[in-house]
C-alpha cells in the first residue's frame, strides 16, 4: 500500500471544547489518501479525538508545541504535512487552496491566512483585526508577490515533509523556525489568502500580552535572529506598521484604539527584550496557556 500523500497534524492542549470543530472542518475536506493526527497530552482532548475513526491520537509528554510536532513528524507518512491547532477551524476548501502552490517543485512551504472571528467593536477584538488584516495579511501578500521570504502562520501551513528537520524544543515560534529552515534549503515559502483559518483571539490584555510575548519572542531567539532571512522585528514593525494601522481605522474610536495598540506593541517588544534576550527565560516559563481563546 502506498503511503498517504497528505498528513494533517493538529496540536492541542486542554482543548476539548474546540478540538471537535477543528477536526470536523478538516475531515470534511480530506480524501482516502490522507491521515489526521491529533497530538495532545491530556485525556479530555484525547477522548474527543478518539470519537473520529479517521483520526489517530498521539499522546505527547506535555513539553510544549515543538516537542508535540516532533512526535507528529515521527508518525506522519505523507509527502506534504499540514499543521494547525485544536482551537481554530479551517474554511471549507482551505486545504485544497493550501496545496495548490506545491505544483511548483521549488515551493517548500505554504502559509494559510488567519482571519479573526473576534468582534471588531471591542478594543482587543479590533486589535486582532488590525494585526491579522493590516499587518500579517498585507505583509505576506506583498512579500509573496515579490518572491521574498515570508514566515508561515502557525495557525495553518503546509510543508514538504522531506524538508522538515526536528524543531528545537526551546523554540517559541516553531512556525518561524520551520519557515527559516526551508528558506535556508533554497526552497520558496508561499502565501495563499484563499486558504483561510478562523481564529478567536484573547479578550483580556493579560492574555493578549501572554500570547504575543511567546510568539514575538521567538524572533528574538538566536535560531531566528541570526538567520540571513528576516521578516519580523521591532524595527520593521515601527517602520511600516503605524501607517497601515491608522489607514485601517474607520472612525475616531478605532483611531484611538490604534494609538493604544501602538503603546501595547511597545510594551510587548520591551518585554520580549527583557524576558528573552536578557533573562533568557525557558519555554516552560514563557509559554503560558491563554484561556480566553478556548471557548
Amino acid at each position: 500500500m502506498s503511503p498517504p500523500q497528505l498528513s494533517i497534524l493538529v496540536t492541542a492542549y486542554r482543548e476539548p471544547l474546540t478540538v471537535g470543530r477543528a477536526l470536523e472542518a478538516l475531515i470534511s475536506q480530506l480524501d482516502a489518501g490522507s491521515e489526521v493526527f491529533l497530538i495532545c497530552p491530556d485525556e479530555p482532548t484525547a477522548r474527543v479525538g478518539a470519537r473520529y475513526p479517521q483520526v489517530t491520537v498521539l499522546r505527547d509528554a506535555g513539553h510544549g508545541k515543538p516537542a508535540a510536532l516532533n512526535l507528529g513528524f515521527q508518525h506522519a507518512q505523507g509527502e506534504i504535512m499540514v499543521m494547525t491547532d485544536g482551537d481554530v477551524w479551517v474554511e471549507q476548501g482551505a486545504i485544497a487552496e493550501l496545496l495548490k502552490p506545491f505544483n511548483d517543485p521549488q515551493v517548500g512551504a505554504v502559509s494559510g491566512r488567519p482571519v479573526s472571528v473576534s468582534p471588531r467593536d471591542t478594543m482587543l477584538g479590533y486589535w486582532s483585526h488590525v494585526l491579522t488584516d493590516a499587518g500579517a495579511h498585507i505583509e505576506r501578500s506583498i512579500r509573496d508577490s515579490r518572491g521574498e521570504f515570508l514566515v508561515c502562520s502557525g495557525y495553518l501551513y503546509a510543508v514538504r515533509a522531506a524538508l522538515v528537520d526536528p524543531i528545537p524544543e526551546e523554540a517559541l515560534a516553531e512556525d518561524a523556525v520551520i519557515s527559516h529552515s526551508i528558506a535556508e534549503k533554497e526552497f520558496r515559502v508561499r502565501y495563499t489568502q484563499n486558504s483561510r483559518v478562523f481564529v478567536r483571539y484573547p479578550t483580556t490584555y493579560h492574555d493578549w500580552l501572554t500570547q504575543k510575548v511567546r510568539s514575538a519572542g521567538g524572533y528574538a531567539q538566536p535560531i531566528i535572529a541570526r538567520s540571513r532571512f528576516q521578516m519580523r522585528s521591532f524595527r520593521r514593525e515601527a517602520a511600516a506598521g503605524p501607517l497601515r494601522a491608522l489607514t485601517y481605522a474607520r472612525n475616531i474610536r478605532e483611531i484611538a484604539w490604534t494609538i493604544l495598540l501602538a503603546a501595547a506593541r511597545l510594551h510587548l517588544w520591551l518585554l520580549v527584550f527583557w524576558r528573552v534576550r536578557v533573562q533568557r527565560k525557558p519555554l516552560a516559563e514563557l509559554w503560558q496557556r491563554v484561556e480566553t481563546t478556548k471557548s
